[in-house]
């Protein structure tokens, strides 16, 4: 596992995030072609619960960073500045990730999968 204070930090909260994105609508648009859940049943298919799971954990992990690099911070377990910086910008860019998987992730507890 990467320390906190390691730069790759910074950009990895990003990654993860749109990593997550694509796997969520190729998934979805995969699931829709291959096969598509009954319209009857609404959000409530194989497809939005496998969506919905995906979702829990990149945002629980995200989140979970975001703590990580918090307390390294607050502790102050890395007293340089510069070393300081990268993981209080990384708590922030961790943060912004987890908005963003919830905000994108919620219609699918609502909306069916598939037109």
């Amino acid at each position: 596992m990467l320390a906190p204070s390691h730069p790759l930090q910074i950009a990895l909260g990003l990654i993860v995030w749109s990593v997550w994105f694509v796997a969520l609508y190729g998934g979805l648009s995969v699931g829709c072609a291959l096969a598509p859940p009954d319209a009857d049943l609404g959000a409530r298919t194989w497809l939005n619960g496998l969506l919905a799971a995906l979702t829990a954990m990149t945002f629980t992990w995200l989140v979970w960073q975001v703590r990580r690099c918090w307390r390294a911070a607050r502790t102050g377990m890395d007293d340089a500045p510069n070393r300081r910086f990268i993981i209080t910008l990384s708590a922030g860019i961790y943060a912004v990730a987890a908005v963003s998987t919830l905000v994108i992730g919620i219609p699918i507890l609502g909306l069916p999968p598939c037109p």
